[in-house]
């Protein structure tokens, strides 16, 4: 963290709606705590890709971003601000980054996601703000450690042999992004624990902000987990499930989408700006 450049953690608690409760303490309970609420009030999505913008995953900008303009963002920009968070909250903690299997054909993936470790205690914990295909609670580092998230999907930590480390998760395809289709276990994502420094997140944020293979390239991609659900907004295909309630709907008319957008993932753009995402044909 750039400790010439202060992190307003009132603004931040205020953000993620913790503004009236005490701060979070720095144990095990506390970092839960952080995480849901900043998961369950801001947003993942890639929108600004599509709109030309630069991802800048740099203290000042992110929190601008997602804090004081209540946007949301993408791993990079999650991580960036959830560590900032940690540290302003007095948990010990660095990034590590990942490979996401979920959805991927079988072919190593690229290390486009982050995390971050957690030490409380002397003991490794794994949090992540910034997963935008499902919900995963803190999990102690250890082999066979298995949690289960607020939407009932059972999440597991296992050694690999060839990546270092695997999350997987068993639970309802509808409290995913929709890339988590089949029944049973599926691996989420690998991540070793090997150092981590500014430039090698971005350099992976570059690569998933502008390679034309990167799904946040191709897509216009939205989401966010709800009390017991999840919500996903793929281009024009918006989805939500929670318990037993599910909802699925293509959307025509922009208008619609631009008020699915500020209802249910508390994102505000202008007429033009839903133009210029090129879901509903050229802008005028």
């Amino acid at each position: 963290m750039d400790t010439t450049i202060p992190f307003a953690l009132d603004a931040y608690l205020a953000r993620i709606g913790l503004k009236d409760a005490p701060v979070p303490a720095a144990d095990a309970e506390g970092l839960a705590a952080l995480q849901r609420a900043h998961r369950l009030t801001i947003p993942f999505e890639s929108l600004d890709i599509a709109l030309g913008r630069e991802i800048r995953i740099d203290p000042t900008s992110v929190f601008a971003k997602l804090v004081s303009a209540r946007r949301g963002g993408y791993c990079f920009e999650h991580g960036r601000l959830f560590l900032n968070a940690l540290e302003a909250t007095g948990f010990a903690a660095r990034p590590l980054l990942a490979r996401v299997w979920l959805g991927q054909p079988d072919t190593v993936p690229p290390q486009t996601h982050t995390l971050a470790l957690v030490t409380i205690d002397g003991q490794d914990w794994i949090a992540d703000a910034g997963f935008g295909g499902s919900y995963s609670p803190p999990m102690p580092l250890v082999d066979g450690e298995e949690a289960e998230a607020p939407d009932g999907a059972r999440f597991r930590i296992a050694r690999d042999p060839e990546f270092g480390w695997m999350l997987s998760r068993n639970g309802h395809p509808g409290m995913t992004d929709g890339r988590g289709s089949g029944e049973g276990w599926q691996d989420q994502y690998s991540f070793t624990l090997a150092p981590v420094f500014p430039v090698d997140l971005a350099l992976s944020n570059f690569w998933v902000s502008h390679a034309p293979e990167s799904r946040f390239v191709q897509n216009r991609i939205v989401s966010v987990p709800l009390p017991h659900g999840f919500a996903t907004l793929n281009g024009r295909s918006y989805r939500r499930h929670s318990k037993d309630q599910s909802a699925e709907a293509e959307i025509t008319d922009p208008r619609v989408y631009r008020m699915r957008l500020s209802l249910m993932f508390g994102i505000d753009l202008t007429a033009d700006e839903v133009g210029q995402l090129g879901l509903f044909g050229d802008p005028v």
